[in-house]
């Protein structure tokens, strides 16, 4: 039941079981605080928040203590609060003072300079000398990885990083060794820590004792441009902020948003801007005399326009990749279109999720922050913590809260929480379907229970097939639930995967998919074929075709290419991007592509002209009018369209035999998995580190 307070003279009603620094701060009262995270346990160790209770004999910590714990007041009246009394004002002088005794004066030399809560608070709360004469103690630096720098002497021993890695990492490496004036935070094994979410203990640390390594005395932050944007590192959509100086990415950190990665990213969203400087096409090439040589843009433009023109319609093909935009997916397909071309595809070879069963057929459908409401969780074909590590941590933290049976079909794996391996492959997916597996019981009675598939098993050859189990497991398990609670879900790892199904960016009658292009080239039925930052297929198949890249890095696509078209990463243009659950989200430009590269839109603008099929807009605002006329849902920004459609009866009527080879997770290295990535020297150092440590058994071979 509500609870009547008094905090600074303001009457309140708060709701049952909250803390008191959060009743204070609803009544508007500032607490200082180093220990307390509110996506962390409770460790009520830095003593910041101290308030004074009416009747206490004492200052109150106000973070570990709820408004239950008050004890009431003899005439019922309401408990008493002061926030800003003499009595705490002097409580927080002292804290202090006792924090900084050791703190050394890095200040001018510590990355955290202009963005540290001790500095802040320090100002705020503190006093203007110390009266401690004594050496400060000093703490040897501790090696944890490769992307956490850590000057030890600075820590304040919050244990914040200590609860993030353990609580939502679910990397247990991480610890407080010894008491009183021994206490350090070291790795338990003297060792780095290699975890997908390792860095954001970075963004937790109060004081400057864990900074970016990568990113050591490089920049100072007033110094940098924030630009709010969205990362297309994997299929979650994490929302980020791009902090710039002049034309070069310094950093990325987090947004929050609670629907989505509420305040943390992956390590490879973080630190893979150094790759959007490295590798870099900054002006056309055409392939003469079988070298690759400049080009201006109207002599590039010309060469793919004349053979698009001279090439029929059925020898032409058009592929997206997974970093492209809406718009310039919108682009392409309509200059396709106009040419007559039915060979385009946004998948990678294999994947069959089509739409056919509804848009509800290859979404996320219960949402990533529906997880946390599920009580049972099916995983076929998938690694959560490769393909979308933000959304695992979504499960563990589910996972933390109890009551939660998770099951996996596919590639044992350390997930960072338990589950029961039911199999490999497919023979276990159709036992299960037969109710052969306990846990097929356990969904069945599940409340809001889940089944996720991925990539592992829509991008099998007996993909349909399998799609078809997977839809009758999950039409099983929502028997007895309530009606509109979604439990199929597909979970995508590719950023553009879910706004090119949307578009239809998709074979038309009689064309091509993907894997058929690819073997057409390389048997010489393809003279054209167009990649639209397509990567990641095999690009040495593609035979004699000629072969045009539109995209950002001399990677794949780039050495096969007959003529190189440099476009615009992601920090460098307005594109929306659909995530894996469907939801709505748009980039902005922080910085201007580098050299002569050119937006996507508008370099396929410019090529429909030389091609003679003049794309109907000349700005990107006229782009997106065609856009959100052809996909209306695609202008609710941060919003998530109603499918309307329940796929289950259609994906149960897909025919074909399933094989039975077991399932294979579709990342085999997190750290190298697009263009971008693949160019950052912090990638590459990462990919070496998790290898060797597989190779000495450091690392589960799974993982």
């Amino acid at each position: 039941m509500p609870k009547k307070l008094i905090v600074d003279g303001k009457e309140i009603e708060v709701e049952d079981g909250i803390t008191l620094l959060q009743a204070c701060e609803m009544a508007g009262a500032e607490i200082p605080r180093f220990c307390y995270h509110e996506r962390l346990s409770i460790a009520g160790n830095c003593r910041m928040c101290l308030v004074e209770v009416a009747g206490a004999p004492k200052p109150v910590a106000s973070c570990a203590q709820t408004v239950n714990d008050l004890r009431p007041n003899p005439d019922g009246s309401p408990n008493v609060i002061r926030t800003t009394s003499p009595l705490v004002k002097k409580a927080r002088e002292g804290v202090m003072e006792f924090l900084l005794i050791n703190h050394p004066l890095d200040c001018p030399i510590c990355d955290q300079g202009g963005e540290c809560d001790l500095q802040d608070q320090a100002m705020a709360y503190g006093v203007g000398g110390s009266r401690y004469q004594e050496n400060k103690r000093a703490v040897e630096d501790k090696y944890i990885g490769p992307l956490i720098k850590t000057i030890m002497t600075r820590c304040i021993h919050c244990t914040r990083c200590v609860r993030y890695m353990t609580e939502v990492a679910g990397v247990e490496e991480l610890g407080l060794a010894g008491r009183g004036e021994d206490a350090e935070i070291t790795t338990y094994l003297e060792n780095g820590i290699l975890s997908e979410m390792s860095a954001n203990a970075i963004d937790l640390c109060p004081v400057g004792a864990l900074t970016h390594r990568p990113w050591a005395h490089n920049a100072r932050p007033w110094e940098l441009m924030k630009t709010e944007s969205i990362d297309v590192m994997d299929g979650v959509g994490c929302n980020i902020r791009v902090d710039t100086r002049g034309p070069e990415v310094m950093r990325i950190l987090p947004r929050n948003n609670d629907a989505v990665n509420e305040e943390w990213i992956s390590d490879k969203t973080r630190h893979v801007c150094d790759g959007l400087k490295m590798q870099r096409l900054d002006q056309p090439y055409v392939r003469r005399d079988g070298r690759l040589v400049p080009a201006t843009w109207d002599e590039a433009l010309a060469v793919v326009g004349e053979r698009l023109q001279s090439t029929p319609p059925a020898r032409i093909g058009a592929l997206a990749g997974d970093l492209a935009g809406a718009e310039e997916m919108l682009a392409l397909k309509t200059l396709m279109d106009g040419l007559g071309v039915a060979n385009i595809d946004c998948r990678a070879p294999g994947e069959v999720l089509d739409g056919s069963c509804g848009r509800s057929g290859y979404l996320f459908n219960t949402t990533i922050e529906g997880i946390e409401a599920a009580d049972a969780i099916l995983l076929i074909g998938t690694n959560p913590r490769l393909e979308a590590p933000v959304l695992n941590s979504r499960i563990r933290k589910r996972w933390r809260m109890g009551g939660l049976a998770v099951g996996l079909i596919g590639e044992p794996a350390d997930l960072t929480y338990t589950y029961d391996h039911i199999g490999t492959g497919p023979a276990a997916l159709g036992d299960l379907v037969d109710g052969a597996y306990d846990f097929s019981r356990i969904l069945r009675q599940a409340k809001r229970p889940m089944v996720i598939v991925g990539g592992g098993v829509y991008s099998r050859a007996d993909g349909r097939a399998l799609l078809a189990l997977a839809a009758r497991i999950a039409a099983t398990a929502r028997t007895d639930i309530e009606a509109g609670h979604c439990v199929f879900n597909i979970l995508h790892a590719n950023a553009a995967r879910v706004a090119g199904l949307d578009l239809g960016f998709l074979p038309g009658t009689d064309g091509l998919d993907t894997a058929a292009m690819i073997e057409a080239a390389g048997q010489d039925d393809l003279d054209l074929v167009y990649l639209l930052g397509a990567d990641e297929i095999d690009t040495a198949a593609l035979g004699n075709a000629f072969v045009v890249y539109q995209g950002t890095h001399g990677d794949r696509g780039a050495h096969r290419a007959d003529v190189i078209l440099p476009g615009a990463a992601y920090t460098e243009k307005s594109a929306t991007y659909a995530n894996t659950e469907g939801r709505v989200q748009m980039t902005q430009r922080a910085v201007y592509p580098p050299g002569q590269a050119k937006e996507d839109w508008a370099i396929l603008r410019a090529l429909s002209a030389h091609a003679g099929k003049t794309l109907p807009f000349d700005s990107l605002t006229e782009l997106r009018a065609n856009l959100y006329k052809a996909v209306p849902h695609l202008q609710r920004i941060d919003e998530i369209a109603m499918s309307g459609d329940d796929c289950l009866a259609g994906l149960q009527q897909a025919g074909g035999t399933s094989g039975s080879a077991a399932f294979v997770n579709p990342i085999a290295d997190f750290y190298l998995t697009n263009p971008i990535a693949r160019a950052s020297a912090i990638m590459a150092e990462l990919s070496a580190l998790k290898a060797q440590k597989q190779a000495t058994g450091q690392l589960h071979a799974a993982e």
